[in-house]
């Protein structure tokens, strides 16, 4: 943000001093600030569009983990009421699922933008364990079924957060931004900045806001990667000790 004010307050300054002698920068064409009224205007509404929607993406990414995790600590929870055999082996299951999702599928996901195979196969030993028993008593069987939605609620959650890993924003989007604040940015010369203080202040504060919304929007595009730590937080609050 820094950098993008500085450079156009030196590429302001050096403009000034190669400016002709007889150059009249007291009078700027009407069109000229017309069509900078409304490219600020429509770069504007396009900057908010943008970031609502990544900020959406971001909150459904986190919604897919915290739904995935809370199935998950049900099934640890409910299982309770099974035969101690039973019982630690499907907790046993829960957990090295959750450790393979915080130590390797999220890097895979940061990294490759991808969820592993190896995920899916603890997912499945799991389920498997959870729909082969047969209950004996009727609160088993009371149980039983809950739990079996629990697997499909972790289930649907994975396959969410799985189609949410990896950038939303599609690259003819980037080019649109990028282009979007050059054209933006370069009004200001357009206008005939000159390089008196309020103008200087002014045309770096706004290139510095420009580049501060840009990076906001490339920070909340991936929200698996960029921001592994926060997305990954309903895990280590549920399963504090993996």
């Amino acid at each position: 943000m820094l950098a993008a004010g500085l450079v156009v307050v030196v590429i302001t300054v050096v403009r000034h001093r190669r400016a002709a002698d007889d150059e009249d920068t007291s009078e700027t064409p009407d069109v000229i600030e017309y069509m900078t009224m409304w490219i600020g205007v429509v770069y504007a509404i396009v900057l908010g569009l943008a970031i609502a929607g990544v900020w959406e993406g971001r909150s459904a990414a986190q919604d897919h983990a915290r739904a995935e995790a809370a199935a998950l600590h049900e099934i640890k929870e409910r299982v309770r009421v099974y035969p101690a055999e039973v019982r630690d082996r499907i907790r046993d299951d829960v957990d090295a699922y959750v450790e393979h999702v915080l130590t390797t599928e999220w890097r895979s996901m940061a990294d490759k933008g991808e969820v592993t195979e190896r995920g899916a196969e603890l997912l499945d030993r799991l389920r498997r364990d959870v729909t082969d028993y047969e209950p004996r008593t009727d609160f088993e069987a009371q149980a039983y079924q809950p739990l079996v939605d629990q697997v499909t609620a972790a289930d649907q959650a994975r396959t969410a957060r799985a189609e949410s890993t990896g950038n939303t924003m599609p690259g003819v989007v980037w080019f649109g931004l990028l282009t979007g604040a050059v054209v933006t940015i370069g009004m200001i010369f357009a206008l005939q900045i000159r390089r008196t203080g309020r103008e200087l202040i002014l045309a770096g504060v706004f290139s510095a806001l420009i580049a501060f919304l840009l990076y906001l929007i490339w920070d909340f595009d991936a929200p698996y990667s960029r921001d592994a730590a926060e997305s990954a937080e309903p895990f280590r609050y549920l399963f504090p000790h993996i």
